[in-house]
């Protein structure tokens, strides 16, 4: 297409991007159960490659980096998912952002500039793969001495590079047999798969907090059920006060108040989900035809806070090799610089301690901003009352308003905004009862309702996924983790049940979008 080859100098990579694996695109309708099996499939195959460990790799010298965002960046530590979706969402952001400014001029509503971005897409998660896996591993994924003494530690280094980019490169693309052959998103799939995983083990784990010792009552059963049954089958009603309910209401690890935390999100988000504007239409030539087009509060759904998130998560990232890492810690001003983020050693394992990336860091729960407020022991070392405020109030607004601005972008960039949809309405047939069919007409009807839902979408994941990190959640899966669980297990289910109605009626494939 001449016109986009003069708008981009995307089109030049073309010869690059369409030679990469890929998953081909089905020739035409997927049958309901063929999408069911792949996405059981993948799922399956997700768990497996979650325990195939990185060989080579040195697992107790190991440090994980996304430890705090391990859930949401769907991987596991040390494995071949090792990065998770981490390079995807990161290349997602970085086209989302690019475009949204309109730095690289694409009209998605353009099947060729749409295909451009799409392959551009592709290329730039493999160079975030790279971008993401090198500093790893010069860093803190540390290969094994038997590894370096065999082929030496160049090599060695060289071959566990090699294996993360392959893990990753594998997640792509089981994220577009999902997208193309399954239901939904493999991305959504893989957070919610990683999360209920998380959430399940810190809810009903029997074995005590250090599987090292016995179970006692200093080393009690990690699961937030099993550790209150423990207790109160092993320590009389009269000495529950000796610190006992403490230990089962607010110490980590998954207390009570996480698990209650964990239930609040769960079923508030299942309201919110439900919550919708509908607006009226009326088929122009069928009379007695009518439908109404769903806006719902939860309008650019869990999209922004799984951007934001990734972002915070590669702050954390960098801040640590800029801290530690003996390549990173020379550069000018960022390098070793405390204001940037340092960190303390904390049983052999390095803690962020201050600096601007602590101040944006997830919080812990309760004891991270409550308890200090009443017992000026739970202050983090060398932090003041007012530190400790400063950084839950710089995370709640990070968290609140990075999700509102990611929410205007997906809203631009996915063709979701009031322009776009008035223009889909119209090719439907549809039109607004009482209304002069004109989408110019749809579109100012639609700009009452999207730019404001849009924004309160934003912010009430932020502030949800903020929210449960204040109180903590069980299995450590993060505020933003439950969030999108919930959000996605719901969304799924509705999905299967359109594909359901679609191969009971084919003619409203056309309708929901389908083939």
């Amino acid at each position: 297409m001449t016109e986009g080859e003069s708008k981009s100098l995307l089109y030049k990579l073309k010869p690059i991007y369409t030679r990469l694996p890929s998953i081909k695109k089905p020739d035409g309708h997927v049958h309901f159960k063929t999408k069911m099996f792949w996405l059981v499939l993948i799922l399956i195959l997700y768990f497996i490659l979650t325990n195939v460990m990185i060989y080579g790799l040195d697992q107790e010298k190991t440090i994980d980096l996304f430890e705090s965002y391990r859930a949401i960046m769907a991987g596991a530590q040390g494995s071949l998912m090792h990065l998770g979706i981490g390079p995807i969402v990161t290349g997602s952001i970085i086209m989302q952002l690019f475009v949204g400014a309109k730095i690289i001029k694409l009209d998605l509503k353009d099947s060729e500039d749409k295909a451009v971005y799409q392959g551009v897409q592709k290329f730039l998660v493999i160079i975030m793969i790279v971008v993401e896996a090198v500093p790893q591993v010069y860093g803190y994924l540390i290969p094994s001495t038997n590894l370096d003494a065999n082929i030496g530690a160049n090599w060695a280094k060289i071959l566990i590079i090699a294996q993360l980019c392959f893990g990753s490169y594998l997640v792509f693309l089981m994220d577009e047999t999902v997208s193309k052959w399954g239901i939904g998103s493999g991305i959504s799939l893989f957070i919610a798969a990683g999360v209920a995983q998380q959430m399940f083990t810190g809810t009903l784990n029997w074995m005590p907090v250090d599987s090292s010792l016995p179970t006692s009552l200093s080393n009690p059963p990690a699961g937030t059920i099993m550790k209150t049954v423990y207790f109160y089958t092993h320590v009389s009603s009269g000495n529950m006060s000796g610190g006992y309910f403490e230990q089962l209401l607010i110490q980590q690890p998954n207390p009570i108040v996480a698990l209650l935390g964990t239930l609040i999100i769960f079923f508030f988000v299942a309201y919110v989900e439900s919550v919708r504007i509908e607006l009226p239409l009326s088929h122009e030539s069928a009379r007695g035809a009518r439908g109404r087009y769903p806006i719902k509060l939860i309008y650019a759904s869990n999209i922004p806070v799984i951007l934001i998130a990734a972002v915070l998560a590669n702050v954390g990232m960098f801040a640590m090799l800029f801290w530690s890492n003996s390549f990173f810690s020379n550069v000018p001003i960022l390098g070793h610089n405390p204001m940037v983020g340092y960190y303390l050693d904390q049983g052999g394992q390095p803690q962020l301690a201050g600096g601007a990336a602590w101040y944006v860091s997830t919080l812990g729960g309760v004891q991270d901003w409550l308890l200090p407020i009443f017992n000026a022991g739970y202050l983090p070392e060398g932090k003041s009352l007012l530190q400790v405020m400063a950084r839950l109030f710089i995370y709640l607004t990070v968290m609140i308003v990075g999700s509102i601005l990611f929410a205007k972008f997906w809203i631009d960039t996915t063709n979701m905004g009031p322009k776009a949809v008035a223009e889909q309405i119209q090719n439907s047939g549809m039109q607004i009862p009482g209304f002069r069919r004109d989408p110019r007409v749809l579109e100012k009807v639609l700009e009452r309702y999207i730019p404001v839902v849009t924004v309160l979408s934003g912010a009430i994941v932020g502030g949800l996924a903020a929210f449960a990190d204040m109180l903590g959640t069980v299995g450590n899966s993060s505020g933003t983790g439950v969030l999108l669980a919930v959000g996605i297990m719901i969304q799924t289910y509705e999905a299967m049940g359109r594909e359901q109605m679609m191969e009971m009626h084919p003619v409203l494939r056309g309708f929901f979008g389908g083939e």
